[in-house]
């Protein structure tokens, strides 16, 4: 039996992992959970899989859970705050630990996991997007695992020879007859609309993903498709991929997940249904296969399966992240930290769609720093961008 900790319980990475546990009891037993303020969501899934340990963000969460568990008998320990969140991935009796806490706040966490040499459940994005190189050679010094949960990433894996599979981040993809990566990307819910009509979109139709259901953070990002650019990033480094081994493709039905194009003319591909237990089982199961609980692909449902080429006009967002990863971590860093605090001012009404991809480009193109060669100086690019963004969103907003 594999004992997990889940870093981001209450979103919907965690939720779906916990479904995977409901579907094999047997197999995985929760040690801990972690979560930031969604008390009342915390507490159903403490009551349900009975963790020894439960973390919430900040201390009047924690003590709010902590009276809720205590009505019900539960014998859950409820701590809180960053050094405790960060000890809960790091336990000694954990095999495996769900990173999937939401932005670069997951990075100190996840870090933490891999420095214990565990095997890790990778569904956050920032870990390799602000620290790349230096988050990868820590996975190779501190002999962990790392299995990607990104429904692209995770297809990509999937699609890979062993060989690589086992050597993430260092493997020369040439060397194993790999010509490139294919991520796909459905286009989001704006693919078709006029470009006239992009400015004055609200915040609930850019998260009406037509495919996917998701938090509204990402499925902007899926509208803007700033997700389809980290995921690039992300690529860049799990796969150890050039930038002429990097191909993007849009996708609309999102049936194929991603693809590996091969020397021989041979195209490797993952399809499935648009469900994150998928490539969660796969991932928490790996080298084996188990129930997911998702629906199975039904082949005679498919009218078409449609392939089109990328307009960087209606995706800004995708050619500034593809830009930034050329120039390195400095410029990646910057683009994520000024992309989270202008998505969540779009979602609160601040500033239009349109807004989201001038300013990230403002910011990217105004931060001169160095190459980071640690993750504290990771952490302050982190802060200066930020400071510069809310500068720039301020000249912005309605």
């Amino acid at each position: 039996m594999k004992r997990l900790t889940i870093l981001g319980s209450t979103g919907s990475i965690g939720k779906s992992t916990l479904s995977v546990v409901r579907n094999n009891p047997k197999k995985f037993s929760v040690i801990a959970l972690v979560a930031g303020k969604n008390i009342e969501v915390m507490a159903q899934q403490c009551l349900e899989f009975h963790p020894q340990y439960a973390a919430m963000a900040d201390e009047q969460s924690a003590k709010a859970l902590r009276q809720l568990l205590q009505e019900q008998g539960s014998q859950t320990e409820v701590l809180f705050g960053k050094d405790a969140i960060c000890d809960l991935a790091a336990l000694e009796d954990v095999d495996q630990v769900m990173s999937a806490i939401v932005g670069v706040a997951g990075l100190l966490p996840t870090l933490a996991a891999i420095r214990k040499g565990k095997q890790v459940l990778l569904a956050n994005k920032e870990s390799l997007i602000t620290s790349g190189r230096l988050f990868m050679d820590a996975v190779v010094q501190y002999k962990a695992q790392l299995l990607p949960i990104d429904s692209e990433h995770n297809a990509i894996f999937q699609s890979l020879p062993e060989g690589v599979q086992h050597n993430l981040g260092k493997a020369t993809l040439k060397d194993h007859g790999i010509s490139s990566i294919i991520l796909t990307g459905s286009g989001g819910p704006f693919r078709k609309t006029s470009l006239e009509k992009l400015p004055n979109v609200t915040p609930d139709e850019a998260c009406a993903h037509p495919i996917w259901s998701m938090g509204r953070k990402i499925s902007v990002d899926s509208a803007t498709m700033m997700n389809k650019g980290l995921e690039y990033i992300e690529a860049r480094y799990l796969f150890n991929a050039s930038a002429d081994e990097m191909e993007v493709l849009l996708h609309p039905q999102s049936v194929i997940h991603s693809m590996v194009r091969y020397q021989d003319g041979s195209i490797i591909a993952q399809l499935g249904t648009q469900d994150m237990c998928t490539p969660i089982a796969y991932a928490m199961a790996y080298p084996n296969r188990i129930p997911s609980g998702a629906k199975p692909l039904d082949f005679t449902e498919l009218s078409m399966l449609t392939f089109e080429s990328l307009d960087y006009q209606r995706y800004p967002c995708l050619k500034l992240a593809i830009e930034a990863c050329h120039q390195g971590q400095a410029a990646t860093t910057a683009l994520n930290a000024v992309n989270e605090e202008t998505v969540d001012v779009f979602l609160q009404g601040g500033i239009r769609f349109t807004d989201i991809a001038t300013i990230n480009r403002s910011v990217v193109e105004k931060i001169n720093v160095s190459e980071p060669q640690s993750i504290e100086e990771v952490l302050e690019i982190d802060n200066i961008a930020r400071v510069l963004a809310k500068e720039v969103i301020s000249t912005f907003a309605k």
